[in-house]
């Protein structure tokens, strides 16, 4: 359970850095490292299905925010010791990264494994416990209500980053 807190922390420091820097990249950066770490999150929680929605989102909201960002325009030097820092900074970060990411994917099932043993609980039980005619209906509101909430949640927060990224309003002065 330490490894969600852990990828919680990291999660709400790079929202902090997002607000708080003054460069639009690096706010798109730092984004970018909380909808990865949202993603692991999903990992551990065993919905992989909200995992492949946060990376799908992630990518293409990074590609867009990365573009609309323009990127010419913020890049700084980084020179001397700063350079190592920086370089140190982003190994340690792939290699903690890695690790989370290799935790939570041996927690998932096997490939090949039965997965889909829960389907015939739903086919059976679907209209006598939800009593709703449509199956579908039945098993993303009543079923994996959580689970489409958690969905739901993935676009939205996309949404709220990318407008709280690029509103001018509160933007820091160079």
């Amino acid at each position: 359970m330490w490894q969600i807190y852990a990828l919680a922390f990291l999660m709400i420091a790079g929202s902090l850095v997002a607000v708080h820097t003054k460069y639009l990249l690096s706010a798109v950066i730092s984004l970018a490292v909380v909808g990865l770490g949202l993603c692991v999150v999903f990992l551990y929680l065993q919905a992989p299905d909200c995992a492949i929605t946060q990376i799908v989102v992630e990518v293409i909201a990074l590609i867009i925010l990365i573009r609309a960002t323009g990127v010419e325009r913020d890049l700084l030097e980084i020179k001397g010791r700063r350079e190592v820092f920086a370089l140190v900074t982003v190994i340690l970060f792939i290699i903690v990264f890695a690790v989370f990411a290799f935790s939570a994917l041996t927690h998932l099932p096997e490939f090949g494994y039965p997965v889909m043993r829960v389907a015939e609980e739903y086919v059976v039980k679907g209209l006598r416990e939800t009593g709703a005619a449509n199956l579908v209906t039945a098993v993303l509101l009543d079923f994996r209500a959580y689970d489409t909430l958690g969905e739901a949640t993935v676009l939205f927060t996309a949404i709220l980053g990318s407008i709280i990224v690029l509103r001018e309003i509160g933007r820091k002065k160079k």
